[in-house]
């Protein structure tokens, strides 16, 4: 039997480091990035089509609800796919309205200087890969230092523990990534 995914190597956005992503033999579509340890997937949250009031909102616009830590990607005025996502930890929750201003695969990081005062010991800037913590894609919002973006941790989603950011399962963001393009309108709800 042959097996129905496998490991193919994609040349890192911006970056020299290898990066691997599972593929679907039948689809050509990524199943999700691959790390050291594996397939860096498996949201606790599982992503799903719901009934959802997107009467005011246009469709194709991303809602995201902090309280309830979901995104919900609306469909038209009655639904939207939701996905479960991490959000910032106590004084770290934020909201708005933004427009998604830029995307990229498998992102570099680079801590703002406010995280580096709290967290002396981190990089100053990391490689896009598997191991870094934006994950696989990420769509960045305004002008803010904030994204919607993948995680190499995803038993993190569900869970208030960012500092402002939003966090996605690998293959949740990959799937997000794939349906919304730059401009799209961004609401955040506190």
């Amino acid at each position: 039997m042959v097996p129905r995914a496998e490991a193919q190597f994609f040349p890192g956005f911006g970056t020299n480091s290898p990066q691997y992503e599972m593929i679907d033999r039948e689809t050509g579509r990524s199943i999700g990035p691959v790390g050291r340890r594996g397939l860096i997937s498996g949201s606790p949250v599982p992503r799903s089509q719901v009934s959802f009031d997107g009467r005011k909102y246009a469709p194709g616009s991303i809602v995201i609800n902090t309280s309830e830590r979901r995104l919900y990607l609306v469909q038209n005025e009655s639904s939207a796919l939701r996905y479960g996502i991490g959000v910032g930890r106590d004084g770290f929750r934020w909201s708005g309205t933004h427009k998604v201003t830029a995307k990229r695969e498998w992102p570099d990081w680079v801590p703002p200087e406010a995280m580096l005062k709290r967290q002396p010991n981190l990089p100053r800037h990391m490689k896009g890969g598997p191991e870094n913590p934006l994950g696989a894609r990420a769509l960045y919002l305004g002008s803010t230092i904030y994204r919607i973006h993948g995680s190499n941790e995803p038993d993190t989603i569900g869970e208030a523990v960012s500092s402002g950011c939003f966090r996605m399962a690998n293959e949740d963001v990959i799937d997000l990534y794939e349906r919304v393009p730059v401009g799209a309108t961004v609401h955040v709800l506190n």
